[in-house]
């Protein structure tokens, strides 16, 4: 990946490592599908409203809009649902570590499908950033595996998920970034609404301001202008790629927790987040060529 994108999977990291926190908080009034809808449905009203200020507009063809539902289930409805149903029993750190096993599953996953070429790199580098998951959150959010299986399975499940979703997302490399995170944003909507209608009566929940507000900011931070970035290192980087943004979250919610919560960088976090950057480092494969060019400088001679 070049500078750019590196940037954009940087940028991505940081607001989605933030959403974590913004649905704990929103869970602590309203149930699952609720906060989904919240997170969805205030998502796509700006992203409506910026896309037609910019002269673009949604597409008409049914085929796309059966794409743009697929993509919906697949990287919204679904993995949401199952994060945020996950986040009832299992901690915040223990929810990152599990999706942090989203790149390797897409490195297997992109390998058997066609899409990308496993090799000893990506598997290597992949297994040194998830050590540096475990590392980074610590071996007491393992201790709680037991009680919170389901917690746990629900999160795998939303990690197996969002692979898929990143494979099936390189057949809209031609529709423009803000157009594909509309689309999938009103179609995640149109099928939230119904089912958290149904199922939680979400009409009936008092909600305070402060929750108002984290859902707000995970709607139009963690969603709205998270999914442009995403659609867009989607089609410049790939799907594997892309998914090294899982690695990066438990980073993003370490210094959110010392800015917001006064909390301590430890030696560990600190060890975590340099195995976390080595593992990108072998993925990439640039900094170890570049290193293998380097050559002792034999211009120096002796008097």
């Amino acid at each position: 990946m070049n500078a750019g994108e590196w940037g954009l999977l940087l940028s991505l990291s940081g607001l989605w490592g933030l959403s974590y926190l913004f649905q704990k908080i929103g869970l602590s009034e309203l149930p699952v599908f609720s906060v989904v809808l919240a997170r969805v449905g205030l998502a796509a009203v700006p992203l409506v409203v910026v896309l037609y200020a910019l002269g673009q507009r949604l597409p008409t063809a049914p085929g796309l809009w059966a794409g743009f539902m697929a993509i919906a289930l697949l990287n919204n409805v679904v993995p949401f649902s199952l994060i945020v149903g996950g986040q009832q029993w299992i901690s915040t750190g223990m929810t990152a570590i599990l999706i942090g096993t989203t790149p390797m599953m897409s490195v297997v996953l992109s390998h058997f499908l066609g899409e990308e070429r496993m090799t000893v790199g990506r598997v290597a580098g992949v297994a040194v950033g998830l050590a540096g998951l475990v590392v980074l959150v610590g071996p007491e959010a393992l201790g709680g595996f037991t009680l919170g299986l389901m917690g746990q399975l629900l999160t795998l499940g939303a990690a197996l998920s969002y692979t898929l979703a990143a494979i099936y997302g390189r057949r809209f490399r031609d529709v423009p970034p803000l157009v594909l995170s509309t689309g999938q944003l009103v179609c995640a909507t149109a099928i939230m609404l119904p089912v958290a209608a149904f199922a939680d009566r979400f009409w009936t929940y008092p909600v305070s301001g402060g929750v108002w507000a984290a859902l707000l900011a995970l709607a139009v931070f963690g969603t709205s202008l998270g999914y442009i970035l995403y659609f867009r290192l989607l089609a410049r980087a790939g799907p594997t790629n892309l998914l090294l943004v899982t690695l990066l979250v438990p980073i993003g919610a370490t210094i959110t927790g010392v800015l917001f919560l006064e909390e301590a960088i430890t030696p560990t976090a600190l060890g975590g987040m340099v195995l976390i950057f080595l593992g990108l480092a072998v993925i990439d494969g640039r900094p170890l060529a570049w290193i293998g060019k380097l050559k002792p400088d034999r211009r120096f001679t002796r008097p």
